[in-house]
């Protein structure tokens, strides 16, 4: 009866770790996936600082490879279909300003991530956008003269051309195409999306247009870059 005991005490002593080890893993589960949400959608360590954080958390409680990688492809997966917003501001009260900013998403179902956290899913190009409403522009002529000023990607589209450049030759580029004769509907430094995310429920785009409408009606803010693609 004492080697059965003693094995019933080994088993329950091994049950109850097991528990807490569960316990632990399902806790640090749970703030990898926060951090992967309040980081924009960011499943990369690399690019997210509090995601790092619990990575490393996670193997000092020594959570198994196979874990890690599928609570992080379960994190990327969830936030996969969320739109990335840059706000740019200029203010001379910071905590009004972010108490502004963070209440605008928070308010249609946004979430405020930290400094530059969605900075990686944009680039930061020049974009000229020249006008062609009454479609009197050739557009192989207009491709070329902007490549010739020193331009780094040309878009045709129905009723205008827009012209990328690197931000440093921004200047330069505009001048020659002004120097040309072209009007310009813009032209500014911009951040450039990579992929673009679409809303497919009714409520998400009519709060996706809410919240921006809120940002364009705030004093503090100067620019806004999102990577939602509207019909």
């Amino acid at each position: 009866m004492s080697g059965h005991s003693k094995w019933h005490n080994i088993q329950k002593t091994k049950g109850a770790q097991d528990a807490k080890r569960a316990a632990a893993f399902t806790k640090i589960s749970k703030e990898m996936i926060v951090a992967v949400k309040e980081g924009g959608g960011i499943a990369d360590p690399l690019y997210n600082s509090r995601l790092a954080t619990a990575i490393t958390k996670a193997k000092a409680a020594n959570m198994p490879n196979d874990n890690i990688k599928r609570v992080l492809e379960k994190a990327a997966a969830s936030g996969s279909g969320d739109v990335s917003v840059i706000v740019e501001t200029m203010t001379d009260n910071r905590n009004r300003t972010a108490g502004n900013v963070r209440h605008h998403f928070d308010k249609f179902g946004g979430s405020l991530g930290t400094t530059g956290c969605v900075s990686w899913m944009f680039d930061k190009k020049g974009v000229i956008v020249i006008d062609n409403e009454d479609g009197d522009l050739d557009e192989d002529t207009v491709m070329m003269d902007a490549l010739d000023a020193g331009a780094a990607d040309f878009e045709p589209e129905e009723d205008c051309f827009t012209v990328y450049t690197a931000p440093d030759d921004f200047n330069a580029v505009a001048k020659a195409l002004e120097d040309k004769g072209y009007h310009f509907d813009s032209a500014e430094i911009e951040m450039v999306p990579q992929n673009y995310q679409k809303l497919e429920k009714p409520e998400d785009i009519d709060n996706m247009e809410k919240m921006l409408d809120l940002f364009d009606d705030d004093d503090d803010v100067q620019n806004v870059w999102h990577n939602w693609e509207q019909d």
